[in-house]
């Protein structure tokens, strides 16, 4: 009699470290979407660093080189050199339908 009891005792246990093992909290599943978490932060991650050597390389140009400057001047003011002409060609309508 004890062994039997002994032994639904050590099969329920089992039972319970099975179930945590592949369905409660740190299961294998909860491992794998971990780590599909931390892979896709890896990738922005990656992303974000690499916007900010773009950034940082236009704030150094700008801070040293005068081109970046006016070319940023003309194309985001419109502004233009003295003895320059501007000219802005306007497409015309569509008529509407």
């Amino acid at each position: 009699m004890m062994i039997r009891i002994l032994m639904l005792l050590l099969v329920a246990m089992l039972a319970v470290l099975q179930y945590r093992l592949w369905v409660g909290e740190g299961s294998l599943a909860d491992l794998y979407r971990l780590k599909q978490d931390i892979a896709q932060q890896k990738e922005q991650l990656l992303q974000m660093q690499r916007r900010n050597q773009a950034l940082q390389a236009e704030v150094d140009d700008l801070k040293n080189g005068l081109e970046a400057i006016e070319e940023r001047a003309r194309n985001d003011l419109g502004m233009v050199r003295e003895g320059e002409i501007f000219y802005q060609i306007i497409e015309p309508r569509k008529p509407d339908q």
